[in-house]
């Protein structure tokens, strides 16, 4: 019986920024051009070709969702030469397509990749989600507590005032109350339009990014992105799923769902170690933006394995023909 190839994340890992790096610059001549669509495909298309160029053989389990009507990569599909070891991937080609289209901050191409059966298959349906960084003892804050609970219980444990506690959270009129709540704390809040994987990475470099906790509700898919970066760069995420009819309680459990209350880890939704790229796409507080020099587009990529808990920033300088 022949031995089945193991995953080798150090040899893959650059690799996996290649990826990354080539859905950026693919989306690169869309920036700010209004098209949301095009940007996404481009990001696809680019990402599909870099990835099915790797030896392995890996299937899409976190991908493009329908829910946007987005060009996809979807889940179950199989990527890669088909010769090497079996790996799940999560990805976002292009995470904030309308950030792309408007040139606004924080646009990313996202993609992480581990042993098969090492990702939670979540399916498309919305996460309430909590995230802190590292450094914390595990349960400091936790989901059952109210969102001025959280503020008042991490500021505690940072020795510091509510009021010097920055939240992020995703400008919605779902959040509306928990703004309000966050408000009477007198902590500050960061709203973002888009991106909320960038949103959760915030917290794990909180002297960099200044943000402290993320907390709100968005897409599940891009709960276990996240999940992936803080495997590599530490922290903590809970995420519970929430569902609004019985259609996305079906599609829970045709994806093998059963608790449909469970509030879920880091460890749970990432059981293995894993390797994680995102790609600048327009420039934010995580990674600088796509830069036009004459004959060269620049890109910024941050790598990232949880087996070493090592983080590393790489510039790419790509001839333009």
């Amino acid at each position: 019986m022949p031995e089945t190839p193991e995953f080798h994340d150090r040899m893959l890992s650059l690799g996996l920024a290649r990826v990354s790096e080539a859905a950026a610059l693919a989306s690169a001549r869309l920036i700010g051009r209004g098209d949301e669509k095009a940007a996404d495909q481009a990001a696809v298309n680019a990402m599909r070709d870099q990835l099915n160029k790797l030896d392995i053989a890996g299937v899409v389990v976190i991908g493009e969702g329908e829910r946007d009507e987005a060009p996809m990569l979807f889940i179950g599909e199989e990527v890669g030469t088909g010769n090497g070891p079996a790996v799940d991937i999560a990805l976002d080609p292009l995470e904030g397509t309308t950030l792309t289209a408007k040139d606004m901050p924080n646009a990313l191409t996202v993609i992480a990749m581990g042993p098969r059966g090492s990702m939670l298959h979540a399916p498309d349906v919305y996460m309430e989600k909590l995230a802190i960084g590292p450094g914390f003892k595990r349960g400091v804050v936790t989901m059952d507590m109210s969102p001025s609970e959280r503020i008042s219980a991490l500021a505690a444990a940072k020795g510091c005032s509510t009021e010097d506690i920055t939240v992020c959270v995703l400008e919605r009129p779902r959040h509306e109350e928990m703004i309000a709540e966050i408000r009477t704390t007198g902590a500050a809040i960061r709203l973002i339009t888009d991106g909320d994987v960038a949103g959760i990475i915030h917290c794990a470099e909180a002297e960099k990014t200044g943000i402290d906790m993320y907390m709100g509700s968005g897409g599940a898919p891009e709960g276990v992105l996240a999940a992936a970066a803080l495997k590599c760069m530490g922290g903590q995420i809970f995420g519970r799923l929430v569902f609004r009819n019985d259609d996305e309680k079906a599609r829970a459990q045709k994806a093998g769902i059963t608790n449909l209350d469970r509030v879920y880890t880091l460890n749970d939704m990432v059981t293995g170690d894993v390797i994680f790229a995102a790609t600048g796409v327009t420039d934010g507080s995580i990674l600088a933006g796509i830069k036009r020099e004459p004959g060269f587009l620049t890109t910024e990529t941050i790598l990232m394995r949880s087996k070493t808990g090592s983080v590393r920033r790489m510039t790419y300088r790509n001839p333009t023909r």
